[in-house]
């Protein structure tokens, strides 16, 4: 079996690489911390919707003219939709007063709705998103296992969570905003991840079964022709989704503008995680079991 391209040969620099993303990712974690959302904050979120588009910045000056020192002001609908997010809890007296503000400012009428965020409620829908990847990694383990073996299956495993950590590194690094939609964006991502991963496998499984490789030389070149034979199929997949998620971004307005960014990484990510770690942990794994001397029955 020949393979163009020698992605075994390379799984060095992959780990290198991979390493390195997530340790300054940690490091920025450690450093910086996350820019935590209202989600996971007491605070008010309100949405002003206008007949004519304002600028952003001159929807913080009304918001600052009110004493709201650098608001979280973020626009969308084309112009037409701001959205302001705070710490404090605003009573209907003082969301009536921005109503006021923005009517008697921009000349036009006003539409505000508000909405008053409980953390309790947020940091128990993260715990249970926290729980839920990790009661989906014991399943996969041992699906896979059961499918599979058990290397396959601690494989997956391990690139779906570095998929995880590199979305939230870089969220980190960037200090994007966390919040719910941002949860919902890992999730999804750990579902796309599994598949390519397990698509891989699949092929590695069967070309095992008819190969029967016994040298180091052989099991990296049937690994690498196995991932060469599914990276088109994985490709179109990404490239499909990534369409999708692009126009997301582009198009749908600032309230999934982060929901969009992290599925464009994780998909991304997934893909090379696919490749370039689970099946490279796989690899070196296998192959020391294969140096392993065999126990002689009756010995």
């Amino acid at each position: 079996m020949n393979s163009k391209i020698d992605f075994v040969g390379n799984r060095k620099w992959f780990f290198l690489i991979s390493g390195v993303i997530i340790l300054a990712g940690v490091l920025s974690l450690l450093v910086q911390g996350l820019n935590l959302g209202i989600d996971f904050k007491s605070g008010t979120r309100i949405d002003i919707t206008m007949d004519k588009p304002v600028g952003q910045q001159a929807a913080q000056a009304q918001l600052e003219k009110m004493g709201y020192a650098n608001p979280d002001v973020t626009t969308g609908g084309n112009g037409q939709i701001v959205v302001f997010q705070t710490t404090e809890t605003l009573d209907s007296g003082k969301v009536e007063q921005i109503r006021d503000q923005f009517s008697k400012a921009f000349h036009q009428k006003v539409q505000v709705e508000e909405q008053k965020v409980d953390p309790v409620v947020g940091r128990e829908l993260a715990r249970n998103a926290i729980i839920s990847v990790l009661v989906a990694s014991l399943g996969i383990i041992l699906y896979v296992t059961l499918r599979f073996e058990y290397r396959f299956a601690v494989a997956a495993v391990l690139a779906l969570f570095y998929d995880a950590l590199f979305i939230i590194s870089v969220f980190s690094l960037l200090q994007l905003e966390v919040n719910l939609v941002f949860i919902a964006a890992v999730l999804t991502i750990v579902g796309y991840s599994v598949n390519d991963t397990i698509v891989i496998f699949d092929r590695i499984r069967e070309n095992m079964d008819r190969e029967k490789p016994k040298t180091w030389e052989e099991l990296t070149a049937l690994v690498n022709i196995s991932i060469q034979q599914t990276l088109v199929r994985s490709i179109n997949t990404v490239l499909t989704v990534v369409f999708a998620a692009a126009a997301l971004y582009l198009f749908g307005g600032e309230s999934i503008k982060n929901f969009s960014f992290a599925l464009l990484l994780g998909l991304f990510s997934g893909a090379y995680s696919s490749i370039c770690i689970a099946s490279q942990i796989w690899v070196g794994w296998k192959w020391r079991s294969m140096q392993r001397p065999k126990s002689v029955p009756g010995s």
